[in-house]
């Protein structure tokens, strides 16, 4: 960048001013802070057992890291027996290097108003994450487009109840594959001032993941906080690929927080047990989170699992199963007892439109994530057909949906006003409440309310159509793209942004595969 444009991109003068005046101000929910308490179905003795066995698999079976000789060096540095792409970590040596990874960070918003803390007993909310093919109810399946994505973030920005902006909402199979995340990454930092996540589909593009943010936030700020959150998923079972290991070490290194999540479809790349699952994701993720700690000592970091079954007689992935809760709810006991970040649960469905299925299955996968003590979780809206596609309608549902877990986490409040002795008084026997003074008090507040859902008499909705869940969240999902209007931003960060990716795409040709 020249010194011209830095110094615009730093201050920008009456022409921000101007922008921040004139923007729209959205409300945006803050990350849930849970007051329940979570779901634990695992006992010490069942625990301990699985953290035995997890230890045992590293020392006695080991992970590969292919194709990346100093990762091998390394390791065998820190002493693990490294016998060609074969690691094998003595017991306690994983847990030892994982020590240093944080319990809790911030990652930064450029709005810090809408600033996330992962770790604790908070609850972070990330859209759908991946899908190659987008569905409407207008348009039908398709390969997504790079309008379908920055539709996809202007929905996300204007959702109350999502916290975070995400990473690859949907694939634009229109653009390059080498150059499409500067595109992707150009989206969110210009079209939402909500938190974001860093492509991770080569070394070099997490590389230009730093750059620009160093762009957005100042090279400085990047070198001091986490302004990006990426997903490095491990080649289950027990390997570890040099694409994702190379992202992963860029991100390391510029103190940015990194995802170790193993990829999980029980019966095929994991055990078809409860415990066995469990001890080959707590194995993966020690191996991953002290590699990170090997690269960075104390770098961000969040335990992942991403764990679903199988059919087993077509085998295809199955959502919203109970031995999938099981995983999950077990997965979250690990990474506590760990003092770890927690990732899993989404909005998962197999279903192949918004319909009663996806509807059930994502309730289940839902509520599961809320109960499990999960800290960020991604695909939390628009997941459809087992994660291949992204649904424009199931988008807003489940967005919308997401209100639930924020009023189910704040508990029960039993303050004066939440006993609420003034409304029983006041009413007696016999009587109603719609007109006491209790009511009107809290009547705005006192109950969640659905904006997309129907509620109306039977004879008014017949009256407007007589409209289904998907046809309601369609005209929503027309109604938040008329009204979208983008966050304020510095003219010149903006401007040094579109010519850093305009640089960069012209510096190689296009590549496809």
């Amino acid at each position: 960048m020249s010194e011209k444009a830095e110094r615009r991109a730093r201050g920008g003068g009456g022409a921000a001013r101007r922008a921040e005046r004139t923007a729209v101000s959205l409300e945006t929910a803050r990350y849930i802070e849970r007051n329940i308490p979570n779901l634990e179905i695992l006992n010490d003795e069942a625990l301990q057992i699985i953290e035995w066995n997890a230890d045992t698999v590293l020392e006695e079976i080991g992970v590969n890291f292919v194709d990346n000789p100093a990762a091998l060096d390394l390791w065998r540095a820190a002493g693990a027996d490294v016998q060609g792409e074969r690691v094998r970590i003595p017991r306690g040596l994983a847990r030892q290097l994982c020590a240093t990874a944080p319990g809790r960070f911030t990652q930064h918003a450029r709005n810090p108003a809408r600033n996330v803390e992962i770790g604790g007993k908070s609850l972070v909310l990330a859209p759908v994450y991946g899908p190659p093919f987008v569905r409407d109810q207008a348009g039908g399946r398709r390969y997504a487009t790079m309008e379908d994505f920055r539709n996809f973030v202007k929905l996300g920005y204007m959702s109350k109840w999502l916290h975070h902006s995400g990473g690859t909402v949907c694939e634009p199979t229109d653009i390059a594959v080498n150059k499409r995340h500067l595109d992707m990454l150009l989206a969110h930092m210009t079209l939402s001032d909500k938190p974001y996540m860093g492509s991770v589909t080569e070394p070099v593009r997490a590389e230009d993941s730093v750059k620009m943010s160093e762009i957005l936030f100042g090279a400085d700020f990047v070198q001091q906080n986490t302004v990006m959150t990426s997903l490095i998923n491990i080649n289950s079972p027990l390997t570890f690929d040099s694409t994702m290991m190379g992202a992963l070490e860029v991100y390391a290194r510029a103190g940015q927080a990194s995802i170790i999540s193993p990829f999980i479809v029980g019966g095929a790349m994991a055990p078809v047990t409860v415990a066995g699952t469990l001890t080959q994701v707590l194995a993966e993720v020690l191996a991953g989170v002290a590699y990170s700690q090997l690269i960075r000592p104390g770098a961000p970091v969040i335990f992942g699992a991403f764990v679903t079954s199988i059919d087993m007689n077509s085998g295809a992935p199955t959502f919203g199963t109970p031995e999938a809760s099981h995983i999950t709810y077990g997965a979250g006991q690990l990474a506590r007892r760990m003092g770890l970040p927690y990732r899993s649960g989404g909005a998962f469905c197999g279903s192949k439109l918004p319909d009663a299925q996806a509807a059930y299955e994502s309730a289940n996968s839902l509520n599961m994530a809320l109960l499990s003590g999960v800290n960020f979780m991604l695909h939390a809206c628009g997941w459809l057909e087992g994660g291949l596609v992204a649904s424009y309608e199931k988008f807003v549902l489940d967005a919308d949906q997401l209100g639930t877990l924020h009023h189910l986490a704040q508990g029960v409040k039993m303050d004066e006003n939440g006993q609420a002795m003034d409304a029983l008084r006041e009413v007696g026997p016999g009587g109603h409440f719609l007109g006491c003074e209790h009511t009107q008090a809290n009547f705005k507040t006192a109950f969640w309310r659905s904006d997309v859902l129907d509620y109306k008499p039977f004879e008014t909705w017949e009256d407007e159509g007589a409209r289904d869940s998907a046809t309601l969240a369609a005209v929503r999902v027309e109604k938040q793209l008329r009204d979208y209007q983008a966050p304020a931003l510095d003219p010149g960060i903006a401007e040094a942004l579109e010519a850093y990716v305009a640089g960069r795409k012209a510096s190689e040709p296009d590549a496809f595969g």
